[in-house]
């Protein structure tokens, strides 16, 4: 038996295979966090998706700290808001959107200000004045106080309320009383009563670092010079200033020159490092369908009572993209979406020391390509956690356990049950039958069936090879291995002539095709062309139909199947996800090995759409079928009136692969294969075989530590169970068998393993 070498050290380092441009590219992909369609539409970047959500649920409080984080005046914003927000909402194309001003509007008036915090408030050195009143210095001030600068103000007006009044004459009374208060418990300091001529003007101005003025001010200190709109600023005066026309262009308006007051004290040009302002464009996929349209709750003179906000608030769909997040069980159960689980994926492959926290995760993927489907852009999650994999592998990172196993059936698939002939009678043949290990594994009457027929009714010859198409080591990132796995095969194509492959399964014909660049076919295109086989049967009840991942995007392979059925006479019952959008049984990319639990909830999953008996074309999706307890055939066993071995377990699939090998040999070439045969018994307790399926424990593993056990007879007796218990290290992984001794040979009770190294001391 040849074992895979564990990983060397993780102080060995080789080249990373997975470029930080390339997966910033592939996050780039992922909308989910692609602001909402209201929200970006937005000058002001208000979260009002998140604002509607807790005003559905009368918070209203929690509603109005989101409003307050991009005013100081909400009440004199939400009544001049010109509402651009409204007409972008998606509701509108099925009726009414949602009339977004008017919750805003409900959720100043009734939700309760928050407490303004000192902590980690610390006052900016630099100094700022502010001369005159109207809407531009009033949002100007409460943008100035927001980012601690020290600011005092000049202007004509008594006292706050007809400060407030001189900016927002159209308030209501108690509205106006409202943004007083807001006004006057702001770190700032006020100078009522002003002249505002020049000598006041300029003598003032001496004492600040910054000054920013009124339009009115502005144009007395500056008269020939107007303000730059994008930064709100006379550069050659040093004043900042600009024309407003309405309540949204002067909050707005505040916004850049609070921004370009940033600038300036730090000595930097007003004109760079401004990010992103205003209004955007939103990539955002929201899914309309099977949404429907609803009438807006109506609203009085004096707007919504909190009642009625809170309805209509309610018919907010809470725009957002979770299409692969819906339809796949790994990102719905790890909880994240694509960019951002690709994103931690990705760092986690650049850890040099330490735990990799994100192993499992980059390993429970099973590699489908689903998501590809599902997403409007694409993204494929497949190949960032097969990069990972492969990254990982490269610079010595990744444990050989999760996939261990898988790759050790692999290498065994490729020697002791590998078989390559060519047709009796031919010295190269046209075709090469290749059923795949699954098949030999799970179903040997099905291949020797299948084979049989295709020698007698297709021309020029038909060889045939047992082997694994290397999509196992391809899955668990080994690239070496699989490249060692396709010299191989290329070495057997060619003994063949190079014939034109017959796959039996549609993952091995897409990992040839990829891997090999060879001709490849699937036998159900081959039966679709010659004809049924005279002993092919359907079933008479409907049956539904699951379509394998390694026929996604294969249109002619679905639609070949689909026909083969109805030529059986089935009756196949249409389910929801299926063909392209078909997810993955929980077998690819060898979830099953890296999470089990993972997994079994994939295969849940692909069962809840119907009830109908399933017909599969990939054997490790009937296999995981019937482990659930659901009838499941795969084609060819229609094809052929020949059933599939009832839920092999692992010993079972490995000795089946052997098995069909001699008959084959025997039947077909006349040549013999002996198989080692031993001069005592092993025996199994049922606890003993569900045990060691569950824990991957081979039978051969267990023999061969008897074997051991034979040689040099160390043991420990239980003197409780009477059970002796044995161990033997096997390549990476310790087994521990607990038996007893019979008249024929042994009775094993227990099997476990463990990756510790068991050292004997000697000489005590």
């Amino acid at each position: 038996m040849t074992y895979i070498q564990e990983r060397g050290s993780t102080h060995v380092y080789h080249v990373n295979r997975m470029s930080k441009e390339e997966m910033d590219h592939m996050i780039s992909l992922c909308v989910h966090e692609q602001p909402a369609y209201c929200v970006a539409a937005c000058p002001f970047k208000a979260d009002t998706k998140e604002m509607l959500f807790y005003a559905a649920k009368g918070n209203f409080k929690k509603a109005l700290a989101i409003y307050e984080k991009i005013t100081p005046f909400p009440m004199i914003l939400c009544n001049g808001c010109t509402a651009p927000c409204e007409e972008k909402c998606r509701l509108c194309e099925l009726g009414d959107g949602i009339s977004i001003r008017e919750v805003e509007r409900a959720i100043v008036r009734y939700g309760e200000p928050g407490k303004r915090s000192s902590v980690f408030r610390i006052r900016k050195k630099k100094k700022a004045v502010i001369f005159g009143s109207g809407l531009f210095p009033l949002f100007l001030v409460g943008e100035l106080e927001k980012k601690m600068y020290p600011a005092t103000i000049y202007c004509q007006e008594k006292d706050y309320e007809a400060y407030i009044a001189a900016a927002a004459p159209e308030l209501l009374e108690s509205d106006r009383k409202n943004e007083v208060k807001r006004l006057s418990s702001m770190d700032l300091s006020f100078e009522f009563g002003c002249s505002l001529d020049l000598p006041f003007i300029r003598a003032k101005m001496k004492e600040a670092d910054v000054v920013c003025a009124s339009e009115e001010v502005a144009k007395k200190l500056a008269p020939e010079e107007t303000a730059d709109a994008e930064i709100m600023l006379r550069e050659q005066a040093e004043i900042v200033s600009g024309p407003v026309r309405s309540v949204m262009d002067a909050a707005f308006a505040a916004k850049r020159a609070a921004l370009t007051v940033d600038l300036l004290v730090q000595n930097l040009s007003p004109h760079s490092n401004r990010g992103s302002e205003g209004a955007v464009t939103t990539r955002l996929y929201t899914n309309m369908e099977g949404m429907k349209g609803s009438k807006k709750i109506p609203c009085s003179i004096d707007g919504y009572s909190k009642e009625e906000a809170v309805e209509e608030a309610k018919r907010c769909i809470q725009c957002h993209c979770d299409e692969c997040m819906k339809s796949c069980v790994y990102l719905s159960e790890y909880k994240k979406h694509p960019g951002l689980l690709a994103r931690e994926i990705y760092n986690n492959t650049q850890i040099i020391m330490g735990d990799h926290q994100m192993n499992k995760p980059m390993n429970s993927c099973s590699l489908c390509g689903q998501c590809t489907v599902t997403c409007p852009n694409g993204f494929d999650m497949s190949q960032v956690c097969k990069s990972a994999r492969e990254n990982m592998v490269s610079t010595d990172k990744m444990p050989l356990a999760p996939h261990e196993f898988a790759l050790m059936d692999m290498l065994f698939s490729n020697s002791e049950a590998f078989l390559c002939r060519t047709q009796p009678g031919y010295e190269t043949c046209r075709y090469v039958f290749f059923p795949g290990c699954q098949a030999g594994a799970i179903a040997p009457d099905v291949v020797t069936e299948a084979y049989e027929d295709l020698c007698r009714r297709t021309e020029g010859g038909v060889a045939l090879m047992l082997g694994c198409c290397g999509a196992i080591s391809e899955w668990a990132g080994r690239y070496e291995m699989t490249e060692k796995a396709n010299e191989q095969l290329k070495q057997e194509l060619a003994k063949l002539g190079d014939p034109i492959i017959i796959a039996g399964c549609p993952s091995c014909m897409k990992q040839l095709k990829e891997s090999l660049g060879v001709r490849v076919t699937g036998i159900w295109e081959i039966l679709k062309e010659i004809g049924l086989p005279a002993q092919a049967k359907g079933l008479e009840i409907p049956v539904a139909i699951h379509d394998a991942c390694g026929a996604r995007g294969d249109a002619r392979t679905q639609d070949i199947i689909r026909e083969l059925l109805a030529d059986m006479g089935c009756t196949v019952v249409n389910t929801e996800y299926s063909r392209d959008l078909s997810p993955c049984c929980g077998y690819g990319g060898l979830t099953s090995y890296a999470n089990k639990e993972m997994a079994d909830k994939m295969t849940e999953k692909c069962l809840e759409r119907s009830d109908a008996p399933y017909i599969t074309y990939c054997m490790a999706c009937r296999d995981r079928f019937v482990r659930e307890g659901r009838e499941s055939r795969h084609i060819l066993e229609l094809l052929y009136g020949t059933n599939a071995v009832n839920m092999p377990d692992i010993s079972e699939k490995r000795y089946n692969r052997l098995v069909l090998k001699e008959k084959l040999l025997k039947n077909i070439w006349n040549e013999e294969l002996t198989m080692e045969k031993k001069d005592y018994t092993v025996a199994y307790t049922e606890d003993a075989i569900n045990m060691m399926d569950e824990r991957m424990i081979l039978k051969s593993d267990v023999e061969r530590v008897l074997s051991d056990y034979r040689e040099n007879q160390e043991a420990i007796f239980d003197e409780e169970t009477k059970e002796l218990v044995t161990r033997s290290r096997l390549g990476n992984v310790t087994f521990w068998v607990r038996f007893v001794e019979t008249e024929d040979g042994y009775l094993v009770r227990r099997a476990y393993s463990h990756r510790m190294n068991i050292m004997k001391r000697v000489g005590q």
